[in-house]
């Protein structure tokens, strides 16, 4: 069955459209129901990930006009960006460009994707400038304070990634990894939101092309194009949104092993215009695949599926302050990649605006103050089934959930319009 965007949009503005997020038509598919374009018009599908191919692009005053000729360096709350490209000679303004893994000189775990977040926080930043005659000058603004403030992906929205383990016999830092990566296969981390990713239910790129409309961290925003490093196997997207409207909670910054790295999530609905559309939406986890690759040599080693991350575990974790037994040190705290767990009157606080549901406390506290099933990656090597444990999710389903979810309300009432593309995406 063919039908157009036309026809779903007037479906939509006569309050006709069934609009279901991704979640809901694979928890029907799971009971053995059969879901025909009959049955939906427009599926909602999200992500919240680490994303590293991010930036931000802000221009805003720092001084009067003609207080400095040029900036040639520039740091906000300690993290490097780059000046340009307009010069804005003499005009007290700057233009830069700010990536999402760029690493503040002031603390060793702040970076790009922090600041973002604090940006969107309403935080004040503190501005400090070199200007081209080796001046400086230190100054603090606020993101209602720049006129022009846009997030910008590079790469975004794999469809799916990867599970990682280690196969050296020593441990490796890694970017998959808030800690160093235990060796010979001891532990396993994972990314990719799995069923409900937007790329596996359209992996193709038949309702997605250049000009849809998606929500990035919570904003109206549009895809661009493809991302880099994007291939038919793996297609990723680039795509941009205004910082002014995001949500903190879907963004920030995540600590690694290797540094700290960028949160990103996005929204974007589906119109079922044909069956092979649906057929991908109704590809539940146990059919979606996830390589395992070795994090030491990034390679592939075997597969399994994204029922090993996503079914019979905990999206959440559980929190039981009274249980801890006060050890001399925390390293559920010390190790969180969000720094979401601290100590107020001496009693353990989790910092649920904060959390990213990694589940890395749960491993860490033997006293289960954090309790989380988080699964295990199986798979073969050399004829041999391994059962790894996962000790680290780098995506955040229940966030994701969260966020498919407000954008099928948004179609619902009006608030959230449907795009048709301008031009195709190669897959």
């Amino acid at each position: 069955m063919e039908r157009s965007i036309e026809d779903i949009r007037k479906k939509i503005d006569e309050k006709t459209a069934v609009v279901m997020t991704s979640q809901e038509v694979c928890d029907l598919v799971e009971k053995g129901e059969k879901v025909t374009t009959k049955d939906v018009d427009v599926v909602t599908t999200a992500t919240r990930a680490i994303m590293s191919g991010t930036y931000a692009l802000l221009s805003f005053p720092v001084e009067s006009p003609f207080s400095f000729k040029r900036a040639s360096k520039v740091f906000l709350n300690g993290v490097p960006a780059h000046v340009g490209p307009c010069p804005n000679e003499s005009l007290g303004m700057l233009d830069l460009m700010v990536f999402g893994t760029a690493h503040s000189y002031k603390e060793h775990d702040y970076g790009g994707g922090h600041l973002f977040r604090d940006m969107v926080d309403r935080k004040t930043i503190e501005v400090s400038v070199i200007t081209d005659e080796e001046d400086t000058f230190q100054t603090a603004v606020t993101l209602d304070e720049m006129p022009h403030a846009k997030l910008y992906a590079t790469r975004h929205t794999f469809k799916n990634y990867a599970a990682f383990v280690n196969c050296s016999s020593e441990p490796v830092s890694t970017i998959f990894h808030a800690t160093e990566f235990e060796p010979d296969m001891q532990t396993a981390t994972f990314s990719g939101c799995g069923q409900i990713n937007p790329l596996k239910n359209d992996p193709g790129f038949t309702t997605i092309g250049v000009g849809t409309r998606m929500l990035m961290n919570g904003a109206e925003g549009f895809v661009i194009g493809e991302g880099t490093r994007s291939s038919p196997e793996k297609p990723n997207m680039t795509g941009f949104a205004d910082m002014h409207t995001m949500d903190p909670q879907l963004m920030g910054g995540f600590a690694t092993s290797a540094g700290p790295e960028c949160i990103a999530s996005w929204a974007i609905p589906i119109p079922v215009v044909n069956d092979g559309v649906l057929d991908a939406i109704t590809m539940t986890d146990h059919k979606v695949a996830m390589p395992v690759m070795d994090v030491d040599r990034r390679v592939t080693i075997s597969d399994t599926t994204y029922a090993d991350g996503w079914q019979d575990v905990d999206l959440s974790v559980e929190f039981k302050p009274a249980s801890c037994i006060r050890c001399k040190e925390c390293g559920a705290a010390e190790n969180c990649p969000m720094d979401a767990i601290y100590f107020k009157n001496e009693r353990p606080v989790l910092d649920r605006h904060l959390c990213f549901n990694c589940g890395l406390c749960s491993i860490i506290c033997k006293e289960d103050v954090f309790r989380a099933e988080l699964g295990k990656v199986r798979f073969e090597t050399d004829n041999k089934l391994n059962e790894v444990p996962i000790v680290l999710r780098q995506s955040d389903r229940k966030r994701a959930l969260e966020l498919e979810d407000k954008l099928k309300k948004m179609i619902l009432d009006g608030t959230f319009k449907l795009s048709w593309m301008v031009e195709t995406l190669r897959p």
